[in-house]
């Protein structure tokens, strides 16, 4: 039965035969006869550590079906491992995509409200908060005083607060409440570790 046909190599020849081989565009690495050195440390569990004639390593990596891989091109002599070249790419960039995934830029989200909103309205956009904050974003939460309600900043306070109670469960405050011009504001940073558990429904 035919071996699969993997990495660098080609079928009647291998992937050192002359002709056969078509250089990768941009290598991140150096592979197969590319390498030019004379002898190179192999590294890996699928060989005895050591330090070999290219050559050799090559014939090594042509019998398993792989290539030899430049890892460690400053060392001497470079080191190398026999792998499938085109997995080991896949895998690398499958990685960095999961890496910078988790990385993702945080976002400042913002909630507004008027020193008369009702319950309604304030239950309504503290669980769009709550959703941010899930999310790993900020939430700016602030309350807008237009012309002479500016005297109620008080009442903008204890809704901020309000708000900071509410949300305990899923952020924090960074600060007490501010006034900025005519905008009580305060930020919220989501909390780390694990969602709070849902509150067990009572029984029918």
């Amino acid at each position: 039965m035919a071996l699969p046909n993997r990495g660098g190599f080609r079928p009647g020849g291998g992937g050192f035969g002359r002709g056969r081989f078509v250089p990768r565009k941009e290598a991140e690495h150096r592979i197969n006869h590319h390498i030019r050195v004379p002898q190179v440390r192999l590294v890996g569990d699928n060989v005895t550590v050591g330090v070999y004639p290219t050559q050799e390593a090559m014939k090594m990596a042509q019998d398993q079906q792989l290539d030899l891989v430049e890892i460690s091109p400053q060392a001497d002599p470079p080191v190398c491992k026999i792998i499938d070249y085109n997995k080991f790419l896949y895998d690398k960039k499958k990685k960095e995509k999961e890496m910078k995934a988790k990385a993702k830029t945080t976002e400042m989200k913002e909630i507004r409200f008027t020193p008369n909103t009702d319950d309604h309205d304030f239950d309504f956009k503290s669980k769009h908060a709550e959703n941010f904050l899930k999310e790993g974003n900020k939430v700016k939460a602030y309350v807008q005083f237009k012309g002479r309600a500016i005297q109620f900043k008080d009442r903008g306070e204890l809704l901020l607060l309000k708000f900071a109670d509410r949300l305990k469960d899923f952020g924090q405050l960074e600060s007490m409440p501010k006034l900025e011009g005519k905008r009580m504001l305060a930020i919220f940073t989501p909390k780390g570790g694990k969602k709070p558990k849902a509150e067990p429904k009572p029984q029918l």
